[in-house]
């Protein structure tokens, strides 16, 4: 990994001006942390040199970690191309798509998805817009590297939870621009000894600051005997419109002998008459991706109370 650089040829500065740095802050209403500032000058200074910008921004999640992708796109439009962003699921690239439509769409930027479970013809369309250059900012699945997918002029390459991906497919996606500038994002803490080991190629970023507001996390330890009231607890909070998760360890019947490590399949029958008449929903490795994406769908929109869940729910 550590030759990759040298191998990755010579790239377009990408530049903008300090006009059109502001409208983009301007354009999000929040001013962004110290580290998202930071992490977004040294992106800056990467894109407007001919080495190939390879860049890990680490941050854990609600972050902000995305802003900070979406000023690298911004730049990559501005200078008359395409940038692409590549996410693990269907969910989390919906969501990507509707963020930037919020903070890119204003400021004239073309939006657009691509991902393995549209239709046929939608997918047609899509590409035909990528390879025409009528989509500037591209958020995807593993969809966008899939034969046939051409770009017009893909200049920046963004992977959102690195790894989850091989590094074979992340040099797909950069193989489909021209010595393409790229950054990758992780919300998993990675040691920066292993970081060298497993991204030798990459300069490390963290957006080690919160933003303001975010409410601190309260941790409460319940025992079983007081299941009752954590039951009522819930059942406060969905009535006034909250969701809660129930992450369980183990799929099936429990595997160990320790009664306390419940399967997620028994939690959430328990759970849907403890809690009745609340929806309550489950998901858990083994089921298929379409069973997964529709059930998280769900929650995301807010048809289920609770989820109960093994650890896929990361």
């Amino acid at each position: 990994l550590g030759d990759r650089r040298a191998q990755r040829g010579t790239a377009q500065p990408l530049c903008i001006t300090k006009a059109q740095g502001e409208r983009f802050m301007q354009q999000l209403g929040f001013a962004p942390t110290g580290a998202q500032r930071r992490v977004m000058r040294q992106i800056q200074e990467d894109l407007a040199k001919t080495v190939p910008m390879s860049r890990l921004v680490q941050g854990d999640v609600g972050c902000g970690k995305t802003v900070v992708a979406f000023y690298a796109m911004w730049i990559a439009v501005q200078n008359g191309r395409q940038a692409a962003l590549m996410a693990p699921t269907e969910i989390l690239a919906s969501q990507h798509l509707q963020s930037a439509v919020q903070t890119l769409a204003p400021l004239g930027v073309t939006c657009g998805l691509l991902t393995g479970r549209m239709t046929a013809a939608e997918k047609r369309r899509a590409k035909e817009a990528i390879a025409a250059g009528a989509w500037q900012a591209v958020i995807g699945t593993h969809a966008l590297i899939s034969e046939g997918v051409e770009f017009a002029n893909l200049r920046l390459t963004i992977t959102d939870e690195q790894h989850r991906f091989g590094v074979r497919q992340r040099t797909t996606l950069e193989g489909k621009g021209d010595a393409p500038h790229v950054m990758v994002m992780s919300a998993t803490p990675i040691p920066r000894t292993l970081s060298l080991v497993l991204y030798g190629d990459l300069d490390l970023s963290a957006v080690d600051e919160m933003p303001p507001g975010r409410t601190p996390v309260r941790t409460r330890i319940v025992p079983e005997e007081k299941r009752e009231g954590l039951y009522a607890f819930i059942r406060a909070q969905a009535a006034q419109g909250r969701q809660a998760y129930v992450v369980c360890p183990l799929v099936g019947e429990a595997e160990l002998d320790d009664a306390a490590l419940r399967s997620a399949a028994q939690e959430q029958k328990e759970l849907a008459q403890a809690l009745a008449p609340l929806k309550v929903g489950l998901v858990h490795g083994r089921m298929n991706k379409a069973q997964k994406e529709d059930t998280l769908a769900a929650f995301y929109a807010g048809t289920l109370d609770v989820l109960v869940a093994t650890t896929v729910i990361e």
